[in-house]
């Protein structure tokens, strides 16, 4: 519509609402439909937006059952016969690995199953001090360990990230760590590695020579998670790194 005919058509309306009002009958205001358009958009996004995250929710939320087998050598723990080659280092106490296993567990497990991928879990115990009494990241690592002859190695080590206890407190006890491997069926005497310590001075001797590693430091630091694939420490800011990984080892 042109700007004469808009103006025309004011003038016409003006007229009409003054005789209206001379007449006694009111006239009601003419909405403004703006804002209403405003919020139905808004609406609109808001509702598209909480799908999308229910989505990548649920997406995230389902856990990949682990069909691979695990053998140990001294702390490490070797699963999978893949050709690409990774290396974690890992300490069942430290927040960023809890954070690292939610990232990417399903994804790695996934690489496993299909045999797409060789993984060396580095069981190591860095934060011994950030627990009171000290000592809960050997005892969680041994008891790890002790998961691999007993059966459970995968759906142990899942279950230490969950119950994950704060950093400054006590950890879990003996007795609950014993308890996880009960509840998962574990085979053999698990209670008796566990209580003995059995695993620690292997716990130790892997905590030094990982912490000693060049090649797995940052400016002179060693920390965790520490991911190498094929040797070299990779940059975790790397989303990607996994698929890099799959695709560089065919």
């Amino acid at each position: 519509m042109g700007g004469a005919s808009r103006n025309e058509k004011k003038r016409r309306q003006a007229e009409a609402n003054r005789r209206l009002a001379a007449a006694g009958i009111s006239v009601p205001p003419k909405r403004n439909r703006t804002p209403l358009i405003v919020v139905a958009v808004v609406v609109v996004v808001a509702v598209v937006a909480g799908v999308a995250v229910l989505l990548n929710r649920t997406g995230s939320s389902a856990d990949v059952a682990p069909t691979y087998t695990a053998t140990a050598s001294g702390a490490v723990i070797t699963a999978g016969n893949g050709p690409a080659t990774i290396d974690t280092y890992e300490d069942f106490l430290c927040p960023q690995c809890e954070r690292f296993e939610e990232r990417y567990g399903n994804e790695i497990t996934t690489a496993l199953n299909n045999g797409q991928v060789t993984v060396r879990f580095h069981t190591i115990a860095i934060l011994d001090p950030s627990t009171t009494p000290p000592g809960y990241s050997t005892r969680a690592a041994n008891a790890a360990l002790c998961a691999v002859p007993a059966g459970i190695y995968p759906a142990y080590r899942e279950k230490l990230f969950a119950e994950q206890p704060a950093e400054g407190s006590a950890g879990l006890t003996n007795d609950q760590l014993i308890q996880f491997g009960t509840e998962l069926g574990a085979t053999g005497d698990f209670a008796a590695c566990v209580n003995g310590a059995t695993n620690a001075a292997a716990v130790t001797a892997e905590t030094e020579a990982s912490a000693a590693n060049p090649a797995l430091q940052t400016n002179g630091q060693f920390g965790t998670p520490t991911v190498a694939v094929g040797g070299a420490k990779i940059d975790l800011n790397n989303t990607n790194w996994l698929k890099d990984a799959i695709a560089a080892g065919r």
